[in-house]
């Protein structure tokens, strides 16, 4: 009987190419890789996976689940801060510490080997270091619109602490800066206002041969992850022989802002009229991190295969064979309203 890999918010941004890569990832005739979500869709069972809408936050929804042979469960599923219009606290306590302790209920309950969970690296933002090691302490700010979102998902993982004592649940905790992957719904809501992504707005520009700024020297750098390198972290970590641990996604190679805006000018402007680049050393450039992933390297054999140029490569292709319009632009009414990723 194969091994079941239940992927929890695989309609989100992530969690789509998250399931796309686990299902090329993994020996079919090893592993069978489902999706969950919230949303009632036929996404995924119109292109032959299984596919069960699953609420977190109500755990008689998990009965919908498969109870035989889950191996793996991987946790994507959260309100974030970049998606909620209107700020509300409890949709970070319902869908992350609630919704948690449900999916963490279900792999009690049916013997699940281990249990993958993606952690924010807003939990260490305030460390001034220029590489951020996997197992800092928390370090936060207690204001603003991520705080409670934090607070929320530390909270999980000490409930995750728990579940591994008592009950012997692996427990691999990934922690996400921004992964990058396109999406034909270009916005987000910084402190509740909609408002274009910057990466879109530059790319934009490109396109039309327009100007784009550079803030600051030019020289300000942070780690570009793609999502498939995420995808491979965590696809590894199902077949890791470890009990676990706290891993960074990243690729441990800083990309600076003017090279970020080169290689968007390279990969999408005219090559007739490419974009100029207008050095701005009167604005702030920041709000990036640089991220350690020896451990994961050394632990799981995670090897990043995406460069700057390579990530933007596929966003060009992407934008082309738009993958997940359907899963995209079908809910913008429910996203813009309610702002939970589902």
């Amino acid at each position: 009987m194969r091994k079941k890999i239940i992927i929890f918010g695989a309609t989100g941004n992530v969690g789509s190419y998250l399931f796309k890569y686990a299902t090329e990832f993994f020996d079919s005739n090893e592993f069978e890789v489902i999706a969950s979500g919230r949303r009632e869709t036929d996404f995924f069972t119109k292109r032959g996976y299984e596919y069960y809408s699953v609420d977190v936050t109500k755990p008689e929804d998990f009965d919908k689940l498969p109870t035989e042979n889950v191996y793996a469960v991987m946790d994507l599923a959260a309100e974030i801060p970049s998606y909620m219009s209107n700020y509300d606290a409890r949709k970070y306590l319902n869908s992350i510490v609630m919704g948690g302790y449900n999916v963490l209920e279900y792999c009690r309950k049916n013997h699940v080997d281990r249990i993958l969970y993606t952690q924010t690296v807003f939990d260490i933002s305030l460390y001034d270091h220029k590489i951020l090691k996997p197992d800092l302490k928390p370090n936060f700010s207690y204001k603003g619109d991520h705080a409670m979102y934090v607070i929320a998902k530390n909270t999980m993982l000490e409930m995750m602490k728990h579940y591994h004592a008592q009950y012997g649940l692996k427990k691999f905790v990934f922690r996400f800066p921004t992964i990058y992957s396109y999406s034909p719904y270009p916005y987000y809501f910084p402190n509740g206002v909609k408002t274009k992504r910057p990466v879109y707005q530059m790319i934009e520009k490109a396109m039309k041969g327009e100007p784009i700024e550079v803030y600051g020297d030019g020289t300000y750098s942070k780690d570009m992850v793609h999502v498939y390198d995420c995808a491979q972290e965590l696809c590894k970590a199902v077949l890791a022989n470890v009990d676990g641990g706290v891993y960074n996604v990243g690729t441990g190679i800083p990309v600076t802002i003017k090279e970020q805006i080169e290689t968007i000018i390279e990969v999408f402007s005219p090559k007739d009229h490419p974009s100029e680049i207008v050095m701005r050393p009167d604005k702030v450039c920041g709000g990036g991190f640089l991220m350690d992933i020896e451990n994961a390297k050394r632990d799981l054999g995670y090897q990043p295969k995406y460069s700057c140029k390579d990530l933007f490569e596929d966003y060009k292709k992407e934008m082309a064979v738009k993958r997940f319009a359907e899963l995209r632009l079908k809910y913008l009414p429910f996203i813009d309203v309610k702002g939970y990723i589902r």
